[in-house]
């Protein structure tokens, strides 16, 4: 789906994310989800450029196996002149946490550059399964 480049776009992408997987993946699972695409869309708005039409392209795609299911979400945006990174923030900062949260709720993120801009994403993994904090940039 795509999103409008401002901050309601989070709203959306939560709100349709929320709609398709609600009934499918447990609650706990689905309330991580919501948070880790709220921080990544609205890391796209607030820190990079849009796509053309100003817009951000919002993804997830759902992978049942035997072990359980595996989703991973995808934030496609424009780029920006620094990518994506953990920062350190103070404890009274107002920011500054968002690739925390990504971090601490996915079994792993990361980005791919091509040459239209980045894409952010995060894997879940089904429970139980072996965590890695394996930040990737292509």
């Amino acid at each position: 789906m795509v999103v409008p480049h401002h901050a309601s776009g989070a709203r959306l992408a939560r709100r349709r994310l929320a709609e398709e997987l609600g009934e499918v993946v447990p609650a706990t699972l689905l309330a991580d989800l919501v948070a880790v695409l709220a921080e990544l869309v609205g890391n796209a708005v607030r820190h990079a450029d849009p796509l053309p039409g100003g817009v951000v392209r919002v993804a997830w795609r759902l992978r049942t196996s035997d072990e359980g299911q595996r989703i991973t979400l995808r934030v496609t945006d424009g780029g920006a002149s620094d990518g994506p990174r953990m920062r350190s923030a103070d404890p009274d900062a107002a920011d500054g946490r968002g690739l925390h949260i990504v971090s601490g709720l996915a079994s792993r993120w990361g980005v791919d550059r091509d040459g239209l801009g980045q894409s952010v994403w995060a894997e879940f993994e089904p429970v139980g399964a072996a965590r890695s904090d394996l930040v990737a940039a292509g």
